[in-house]
Order: structure tokens, then C-alpha cells, then sequence
């Protein structure tokens, strides 16, 4: 959405609104708020943290942490020092719970979920739904568009832009995941490696060169956050 200052304009029928983000056109401001009115439901504003509340649990968030305006965070969730959230990102710890570590960043419309236990409610079809929770270590980057599901990421792990992996993987320390790739369920990868594909296959050891952006690209993104709290 569009973050705007002005208040709602419900004489006029419509919505006038002035907006701070330049890449937003009074015309198009005016569309959107316009059918938000005509089915009744008008937020108060839209530049509130999505952060809410599931069942008993409330996300806990380091005050350092970083979360984007448009992110959601929701239920039993972790955040720890200077982790970042980046816009469009969804972290859902509902049936599960989920932590990220230190340091790590979570770019733009990344998501990342949970898998409950089996009941007498469900089928088991294969032994991953036995319930796992996400559990992502620290200096970790996850790319854009990536798909964490009820898996576990060491320390120092890059997941490529538009990575699927799935429930039950382990994806140990100083591990490399290239874009676009799919770790099926419970699979293990091995530290120190490049690992490509659909499925995804270890493709060579990583070079020293490589291990160090590892470590790099997470300071990077702390100091990117700080940069974007000043902006």
C-alpha cells in the first residue's frame, strides 16, 4: 500500500490524500482508498507495522530488529538483534514456531510458514508432516521471493532469490542455496557447499572468497536497515 498522511475524506465521497511516496499518483491513491470505502472498512492508517497477535502468542521482536512497514509478522515468532524484514514479507508462526537469529535479513516478498502435527483431523501422507517449526540461524540472507517451509538454516547460509525449501531440510553452516532452487522435504545439505537445481544437488565446494561474502552480505544488510531507519 501507499503510506499517506491526510486524513480520509468521506464528505466528498472519495478519498483525498496526500502521499509521501513519490511513485504513488494522487489517481491511483484515490482508486484504491475509493474501493476500500465502498465496502466500508477505512484504516485509520496505513503505516502501521503489520504485527499481530495469534492465539496466546505475540511475536517477539529485538528492539535493533528491522521490519518493514508492509511486512507481516504473526504469532509465535522470534526476531533477534539487528534481523531484518524487508517490504512484502510474510512470517506466519501459527501452527508452529518460528526463529531467526542474529543479523539475518529476510528480503522483499519472502514467506515463511510451519507444519502442524498430524491429528485425527488430518491424512499422513508422508513422514515430513510430522510437524516442524522454522528455525533460521544467524548472518543468514534470504533472497527475494524465497520460501522457507518448517526448515532449519544454520549460521551463515545464503538461500538464492525464489528458493523453495521445504519441511524438514537442514541446511547446515556456510551453505550456498542458488536462485530458484527446490530442497525437497527432509533432505540434509552439506556445509561448505554450492548447492543448484530442482531438485537441488550439491553442484562444488565453496571458495574462500564465497565463504567470506557469506559473513559479508549479512553486515551488509544491517547497515542497510540502519540506513533505512534515518532515511
Amino acid at each position: 500500500m501507499y503510506p499517506c498522511s491526510a486524513p480520509f475524506d468521506s464528505a466528498q465521497g472519495a478519498t483525498a490524500l496526500y502521499c509521501k511516496q513519490k511513485r504513488s499518483t494522487p489517481e491511483r491513491t484515490w482508486f484504491i482508498l475509493s474501493r476500500i470505502e465502498r465496502k466500508g472498512r477505512v484504516p485509520p492508517t496505513y503505516t502501521k507495522t503489520m504485527i499481530r497477535k495469534f492465539e496466546n502468542h505475540t511475536p517477539d521482536i529485538h528492539p535493533s530488529a528491522y521490519i518493514d512497514e508492509t511486512a507481516l509478522v504473526s504469532g509465535e515468532v522470534t526476531i533477534g538483534e539487528d534481523s531484518s524484514v524487508w517490504p512484502m514479507t510474510v512470517i506466519r508462526g501459527d501452527v508452529n514456531h518460528i526463529t531467526i537469529g542474529k543479523r539475518s535479513n529476510i528480503q522483499d516478498a519472502s514467506v515463511l510458514h510451519v507444519t502442524h502435527a498430524s491429528n485425527e483431523h488430518s491424512v499422513k501422507i508422508t513422514d515430513a508432516q510430522i510437524g516442524y517449526p522454522l528455525i533460521i540461524g544467524d548472518d543468514v540472507t534470504v533472497g527475494h521471493k524465497a520460501l522457507l517451509h518448517a526448515c532449519t538454516i544454520g549460521n551463515r547460509v545464503l538461500v538464492g532469490m525464489g528458493s523453495i525449501i521445504m519441511d524438514g531440510v537442514v541446511v547446515e553452516d556456510e551453505t550456498i542455496i542458488a536462485a530458484g532452487s527446490l530442497v525437497p522435504p527432509k533432505k540434509a545439505l552439506e556445509s561448505g557447499y554450492l548447492w543448484v537445481g530442482s531438485p537441488a544437488k550439491k553442484a562444488r565446494k565453496l571458495t574462500d572468497k564465497e565463504k567470506n561474502y557469506l559473513k559479508y552480505s549479512a553486515e551488509h544488510y544491517v547497515r542497510l536497515k540502519v540506513r533505512t531507519e534515518t532515511s
